[in-house]
């Protein structure tokens, strides 16, 4: 996993309305919280992504913004968004792309690792947490954000 000081690898990936969307377009609009998970509608990727959709009026008040990105495709990413009114971008990376960029490609290349990472406006990874099965991590990570954003 990329560690704090780095700089964030740029990336092209479809969101889940078949957009491309570019880190570099992303951080044009302020700091980011970039967050890999395993798959859509599994029990902790749920949980987690329901946890950032309840804070997500706070974090954008903060000036911060969230993308998630798994493997899956952008049509399973609509469908995950629609079901639980998800009101942030998904990227579809079935490639392993980022994953691999970011240094969360799972065990011998099968799955995905849980990550977060804070992304400053100059394209550097400010902080990052690696907890699989952790989710309330990610939750606490994604609270410390915000705080530290002025929100």
């Amino acid at each position: 996993m990329l560690k704090s000081g780095t700089a964030a690898p740029d990336f092209a990936l479809p969101d889940q309305d078949g957009a491309t969307v570019r880190l570099q377009d992303l951080l044009s609009e302020g700091p980011l919280i970039l967050y890999f998970y395993p798959a859509d509608f599994t029990p902790g990727c749920t949980r987690e992504a329901c946890s950032i959709r309840d804070l997500h009026a706070e974090l954008r008040q903060a000036g911060l913004q969230v993308v998630g990105v798994s493997p899956q495709s952008a049509e399973s990413h609509r469908r995950f968004r629609n079901k639980h009114a998800l009101p942030f971008t998904l990227l579809a990376d079935p490639d392993k792309a980022a994953i691999k960029a970011y240094d969360v490609d799972g065990p011998f290349g099968f799955g995905v690792r849980r990550a977060t990472f804070l992304i400053n406006r100059n394209a550097q990874i400010q902080a990052a947490v690696l907890a699989d099965l952790r989710i309330a991590e990610h939750e606490a990570f994604i609270r410390e954000a915000l705080s530290t954003a002025g929100g």
